[in-house]
């Protein structure tokens, strides 16, 4: 940082990893093998890049921040096998990365990294396992379990999808600035596909108004968003053929309930 002179951006949720002594946990956590193809969410400084790039058969770096191009080339220009690209982790094209990346790797920013793991989940379907540092209610979001108060749309769609697991805390000493939230270590193991475009936004919708029950959300985020509602009685009906109250809130069902109710209601 000193000899690049680089400023980090609060905005941008820079926090910079410093300590190289969790990049083992982090690299036996995702269980490198020479045969991968990592993507890295928010190079920054090339610490993990470089140390990816020495495990893997390639890595893909995304690095919004073009202020860190002297400093991030200077890491990773020595490996060939780093290919690094200056910008926005949620508006680049990520089907067009070549080779195509079977894990995801990532000290992600802050304020994409529910945003981005969920991304990379539906848009990437060769990835096959995630390992990202991203802030503890994040973490705790995406691998929340049903009834609990970190439980919403996030947990669904990731759940649905991937294993999800908060691995460990990690202690804010391990980066520049020291962040003032907890981060925590996730993995995510894939075991299905994405879920397809209706079933999101039905979850979506079920969590729209949390204190109405599961059927009347529905009925008010199509009517509020100008889709189109679900029939409350056909919901209804749904819920308990499948063994559930009529009146159920959308946090008593589990990802696999939602699923089940999906089909149940032809999406």
């Amino acid at each position: 940082m000193r000899q690049f002179d680089v400023r980090p951006d609060r905005e941008l949720g820079q926090n910079f990893l410093i300590d190289s002594n969790i990049l083992g946990v982090i690299g036996r956590t995702a269980e490198l093998d020479l045969e991968d193809v990592v993507l890295e969410i928010g190079g920054g400084l090339g610490v993990l890049s470089e140390y990816l790039a020495e495990r893997v058969r390639h890595v893909h770096v995304v690095e919004v921040d073009v202020r860190l191009k002297e400093a991030l080339l200077d890491a990773t220009d020595a490996h060939t096998n780093v290919t690094v690209r200056f910008n926005d982790a949620m508006t680049i094209d990520l089907g067009r990365l070549r080779p195509e990346p079977t894990k995801v790797v990532a000290n992600l920013p802050y304020g994409i990294a529910a945003g981005a793991v969920l991304r990379t989940i539906e848009e990437l379907p060769r990835v096959e396992q995630w390992v990202v540092m991203a802030q503890r209610e994040v973490g705790e979001r995406l691998a929340a379990a049903p009834g609990s108060g970190a439980y919403g749309v996030p947990s669904v769609i990731a759940q649905l999808a991937c294993e999800v697991e908060v691995v460990r805390a990690i202690p804010r000493t391990v980066f520049h600035p020291a962040p003032n939230v907890d981060s925590v270590l996730v993995s995510l193991r894939r075991r299905g596909p994405a879920p397809v475009p209706a079933l999101r936004a039905l979850v979506s919708g079920a969590f729209a108004h949390r204190r109405k029950t599961l059927a009347r959300s529905l009925l008010l985020a199509g009517t509020s968003r100008g889709g189109v509602a679900h029939d409350g009685d056909a919901v209804r009906a749904a819920l308990v053929k499948l063994g559930h109250p009529r009146d159920v809130r959308a946090e008593r069902l589990s990802p696999q309930d939602f699923g089940e109710l999906a089909r149940a209601l032809g999406i």
